[in-house]
């Protein structure tokens, strides 16, 4: 997933990417998208906080982020790949259908940077199988392959 010599790296901030997923805090877990290429690859970036609700029983004395939220991170971040292909991306919401071969491999704690980087497997359609892996440092603390379905919004949450 290295972008291209001849390009800059696509972004978008939290703004551009709420356009794109229904979720917002304290749920929404992508605060930037760094670069993508689409139909192909994405890079997101969560800052992990002490001021976040789920560090108040997770754990009070010793804080870990809950490796849910790290694949849920994961999986939000190909959301925003999937949908921003779409010229109907409005009309449409995006579903975790299945998650494969999830590994935790070291904890996340306030202060990290959690960097997602998210690749198609496969794309037939309205079923995505994407592979995610999550960053610290350059090291890697998860990994997941999730399945994904476009499905019609309803019409109160149709943009």
């Amino acid at each position: 997933m290295s972008e291209s010599p001849e390009r800059s790296p696509r972004t978008f901030d939290v703004l551009a990417i709420q356009d794109l997923l229904p979720h917002r805090y304290p749920i929404l877990l992508v605060d930037r998208i760094l670069d993508f290429e689409p139909g192909q690859w994405i890079r997101g970036v969560k800052n992990v906080t002490i001021g976040e609700q789920i560090f108040l029983g997770h754990f009070p004395k010793n804080p870990v982020f809950p490796g849910v939220l790290i694949v849920e991170a994961m999986a939000q971040t190909g959301g925003c790949l999937v949908l921003q292909t779409l010229a109907d991306r409005h009309d449409k919401l995006i579903y975790f259908m299945a998650i494969d071969n999830v590994k935790f491999r070291k904890p996340v704690v306030p202060g990290d940077q959690l960097v997602m980087e998210v690749k198609v497997l496969t794309n037939r359609g309205k079923v995505a199988k994407l592979r995610g892996e999550a960053f610290v440092d350059g090291q890697k603390v998860a990994e997941a392959e999730f399945m994904s379905m476009l499905v019609d919004a309803p019409k109160s949450e149709a943009k």
